[in-house]
């Protein structure tokens, strides 16, 4: 059997299907589908491509610089030059295990991290249903779906009960489709299909039982997303640190080959201006960066874990970092989400056990997805319902906003409804009054209104209650949900968190704005705000939006603060009219009709226990719904994010002007101002300290708003510190050629150290806006910098030195590279203070 083995299976029989994939009715055994799996492959749309040891290993060595390098050493080799040579080879596959062993230990942490959120499928095999990842799902497979599952294959529809999918992702269709079992011709357009389902579709309500006969890149999906090249969009920062390595590469091209000609024109040797001009290559380049930003992500990752926070994709912890509005639903995140009841209350307003028991009949016999209000009638009371029987079910969807439930009792039937008042008093057309009278709705919908405005304006959310008695029948269709009468009302509460006041006020501190965008009542949503804090909050319910146009909807969004009543796709339309404001916004979603809006948002949150399709969805997962664990995952964003910035920073400063500086030398001395083997290892040094800046401590103002990506600042802050670098290197050139009066080797041994110590000092001091000596560094960046500073100190007196033609200095010439560096560090804390006075960011 191969992986599509059918192109037209809509066309072919339950019975038949089965036969021919090889399944049954109990479904696969588990053996047949370990075999399957290895035989075909993971259910995915692209096979995972887990980078082997080897292959990250040779990543490393890709860039055209660095393979120039190594032909550039193997030509010394050739030319006799042995001990070059091998010290060229020895430093640039060094750097390149250092680069290996920090992004093989990210990749593994990050792998470790999404096994925590992984979406599951539930599967019948061997007739026992038990989940398995979807990645495991294989053909022949049979799967049990309910509300908010993700289908996770193309498949045949063999039993189903009001089933209805969004397939919106495949066909465009914005509507949700009803799915029945039956067969169709072979021909059947895509969107006629109604007894197949589709990966990359969702169920909406309802359930079914189906075969899987195709996954991963057979499917249909599978072969739009190969057609189009489907590609996650990139994000600010992705497309910051792309420019910025177009910047410096840019500048790095023309700085070399500028080097280049003009040595060979000064009748320098061809062989050692090539290797110095790519050593040089090798230093402006900021080929350190993806490694530095994969550790920084995936430390930042493990970091926010450790708050309880899973990021699926890394580079989405800079958006949420830089995130200054967060929407999201009121319950579970700002309520407890353990819905109670309040009362059951009957037209009058009176307290009724009738409308309770029928509650409950209706909660206890529902099979939908669990929610919390049909737990909280459960858990509320238990009374004998046992001369009742369940005969069948419409469950709840998001356009009926009704459920109900057909149960029997001595030989009558009677159907049950409940739901969204208004909506459940949309199929009424009588009511029962106090005493048992059933009247017309008319006489009494005034004052149940009435009550309806008063219950919801006290933050009680209200649930309609209507119940239809019926001749002996065992099955019922949504358009029997009509002429039912009127029961009472079922009030219900869900207090705010303890402490969410406190959790909206350090969102408020950290510059993130909260807006509650909820399906529920505008004045039971208003009244939750105002007893978190939202004084006097501005509404806005969706039918006021649906009469909105898109020009006034974008003037008035950042005034309101409450969006109630609102539909799922004016979610959407919500989120999108933020962003054209210029905020970064996210949103905090885990149900059904929360799939459109978590794709519309900058940052897409969802939870760990939040249906299939919103887990998918989403960027980000909390392992759990509150708030104050989303506050510690934004801090943790901004440290990664800070962090990462530090070594733009450190690339755009102390190596660009030490470079730049010995660049220009070149031109005005006689000999090169450092040899190739000489300018490796001194880019080899100053990595060191960088590679621990994942590490580091932040100071506090850094993480109090959110920061984006400016490449403008960065600039400024390159031409700043870089020409501040440049200034001292060029007093140090002048120190050893006039004052100490250097020979070669002295001048390039004074050069190297003053260059080396400068570079990895002057990170303690950008690493903060403050006095650096205010701001302890990170333990490890501090060993670093110690190590390095010591090392290269000390390499000029060890027999290393020689190989790199180096000699040990006098102590007057250490004397005064001590001078210089006090200098120069004095100076760049100066220049910091200025700096930040006349540049905000």
């Amino acid at each position: 059997m191969e992986n599509q083995p059918f192109q037209a299976f809509w066309s072919i029989s339950s019975t038949e299907l089965l036969l021919l994939l090889g399944s049954s009715s109990q479904g696969l055994s588990r053996e047949e589908a370990k075999e399957r799996l290895t035989r075909l492959g993971a259910n995915q749309l692209k096979p995972t491509r887990t980078a082997g040891d080897l292959s990250l290993l040779l990543s490393q060595y890709k860039s055209p610089i660095i393979l120039l390098l190594l032909f550039a050493a193997g030509l010394s080799f050739a030319l006799r030059e042995h001990t070059d040579g091998l010290i060229i080879m020895v430093i640039v596959l060094f750097s390149g295990l250092l680069g290996f062993w920090q992004e093989r230990r990210a990749s593994q942490a990050v792998a470790d991290l999404l096994a925590v959120v992984q979406i599951r499928a539930r599967v019948r095999r061997e007739g026992e249903e038990y989940e398995v990842p979807v990645e495991e799902i294989v053909p022949g497979d049979l799967i049990i779906l309910k509300a908010g599952d993700v289908i996770p294959g193309d498949c045949l529809l063999l039993e189903s009960k009001d089933l209805f999918v969004d397939e919106a992702s495949l066909t465009g269709e914005t509507f949700p489709v009803e799915k029945r079992p039956g067969v169709l011709a072979p021909g059947t357009p895509l969107s006629s299909r109604s007894n197949a389902l589709f990966m990359g579709t969702h169920v909406i309500s309802g359930t079914a039982t189906a075969l899987v006969v195709l996954t991963g890149a057979a499917t249909e999906f599978g072969q739009v997303s190969a057609h189009l090249k489907i590609k996650a969009p990139e994000t600010e920062f992705e497309r910051g640190v792309r420019r910025f390595g177009y910047f410096l590469m840019e500048v790095t091209l023309l700085l070399v080959i500028a080097i280049f000609a003009v040595n060979v024109y000064l009748h320098r040797p061809v062989l050692d201006s090539f290797l110095f001009s790519l050593a040089l290559a090798v230093g402006l380049t900021p080929q350190l960066l993806p490694a530095i930003i994969s550790v920084n992500l995936a430390l930042g990752s493990r970091r926010m874990a450790e708050e309880k926070v899973i990021v699926k994709r890394l580079a989405s912890i800079e958006n949420f970092g830089s995130m200054d509005i967060l929407c999201t639903d009121k319950t579970g995140t700002i309520t407890e989400g353990q819905v109670r009841i309040h009362s059951a209350l009957d037209v009058a307003g009176r307290e009724s056990d009738k409308v309770l028991f029928h509650a409950y009949l209706n909660s206890v016999f529902e099979t939908g997805f669990a929610n919390p209000m049909d737990e909280a009638i459960r858990s509320h009371c238990c009374p004998d319902i046992s001369a009742y029987q369940k005969l069948d079910e419409i469950p709840y969807d998001f356009v009926r906003k009704r459920l109900s439930v057909l149960v029997s009792k001595e030989g009558r039937s009677l159907l049950i409804t409940k739901g969204a008042l208004l909506n459940v008093l949309a199929v009424c057309t009588a009511a029962e009054t106090a005493e048992g009278q059933v009247v017309d709705l008319a006489s009494v919908r005034p004052k149940v209104e009435e009550q309806f405005a008063e219950f919801s304006a006290q933050g009680l959310r209200t649930i309609g209650i209507a119940y239809l008695p019926l001749e002996m029948v065992a099955t019922i269709t949504k358009e029997q949900e009509a002429s039912m009468i009127f029961l009472g009302f079922l009030l219900l509460y869900d207090p705010p968190k303890a402490g969410i006041m406190e959790t909206i006020q350090k969102m408020k501190q950290l510059g993130v704005a909260l807006k509650i965008v909820t399906g529920d009542n505008a004045l039971v949503a208003a009244s939750v705000a105002r007893q978190v804090g939202l004084a006097n909050p501005r509404i806005l319910t969706g039918s006021e939006l649906h009469r909105m146009s898109d020009e006034a909807l974008l003037h008035q969004v950042n005034r309101i603060q409450v969006f109630g009543e609102v539909e799922p796709n004016q979610k959407e339309r919500i989120l999108s009219a933020i962003r054209k404001t210029g905020h970064v916004v996210g949103y905090l979603g885990d149900g059904i009709n929360d799939a459109s809006a978590l794709h519309a948002a900058d940052v897409s949150i969802s939870v760990d226990s939040a249906v299939d399709v919103a887990k998918d969805a989403a960027d980000i997962v909390l392992l759990e719904k509150d708030l104050g664990v989303l506050v510690k995952g934004v801090q943790a964003g901004r440290v990664t994010f800070a962090n990462t910035l530090k070594y733009v920073f450190m690339a755009t400063s102390a190596n660009f002007g030490n470079m730049f500086s010995m660049a220009g030398a070149s031109l005005f001395l006689s000999f090169l101002p450092l040899l190739p083997k000489q300018i490796l290892l001194t880019n080899l040094l100053t990595d060191l300290p960088e590679m621990t800046i994942a590490t580091d401590r932040v100071d506090p103002k850094l993480v109090e708003r959110p920061r984006r990506w400016n490449i403008k600042f960065i600039r400024r802050f390159m031409i700043i510190f870089g020409l501040l670098s440049s200034i001292f290197d060029y007093a140090t050139f002048g120190a050893l050629l006039f004052l100490l009066k250097a020979d070669v080797a002295q001048f390039r041994t004074g050069w190297f150290q003053e260059s080396v110590i400068s570079a990895a000092m002057i990170v303690l001091v950008i690493r903060t806006r403050g006095p650096f000596f205010r701001s302890p560094p990170g333990k490890y960046l501090f060993l670093a910098t110690l190590l390095v500073v010591a090392a290269t100190f000390c390499f000029p007196y060890t027999p290393l030195a020689a190989l790199f033609n180096f000699e040990p200095l006098p102590l007057e010439f250490l004397a005064v590279i001590v001078i210089i560096l006090f200098l120069y560090i004095s100076g760049a804390e100066l220049a910091k203070h200025f700096f930040y006075r006349r540049v905000r960011y």
